[in-house]
C-alpha cells in the first residue's frame, strides 16, 4: 500500500474519530475542548513523521536514480563515437 494512501486513511480516520467524539461526548464542552486539543497534537505529530518518512523515501529513490542515470551516463561517454553516424565505434 502506497504511502499517500496510508496517509489519507488516518486523516479520514482521524476526522470521523473526532466528529464520533465530539458528537457522543459525556463530559462539558470545555472538557471535551481540552480532549479534542491534546488528541489533535498527537494527531498532527503522528502526520509529521509519516511526512517526514515520505519526504525520506522520496529522497532515497531519487538519489538511487540520479545514481543509475549517472552511471548510465558515464558508460556511453566512456565509449568512443564515430561523428559520421553518432554510434559507438566497435574496435
Amino acid at each position: 500500500m502506497s504511502s499517500g494512501k496510508v496517509l489519507l486513511g488516518v486523516l479520514v480516520g482521524a476526522t470521523a474519530g473526532a466528529l464520533a467524539g465530539i458528537l457522543l461526548a459525556p463530559h462539558k464542552g470545555t472538557v471535551t475542548r481540552k480532549k479534542i486539543n491534546r488528541q489533535s497534537g498527537a494527531f498532527v505529530d503522528g502526520v509529521k513523521e509519516k511526512f517526514d518518512g515520505l519526504l525520506e523515501d522520496i529522497s532515497e529513490k531519487f538519489e538511487k536514480v540520479k545514481n543509475d542515470v549517472t552511471e548510465f551516463a558515464e558508460k556511453k561517454m566512456a565509449k568512443p563515437v564515430d561523428s559520421k553516424y553518432a554510434k559507438p565505434v566497435n574496435n
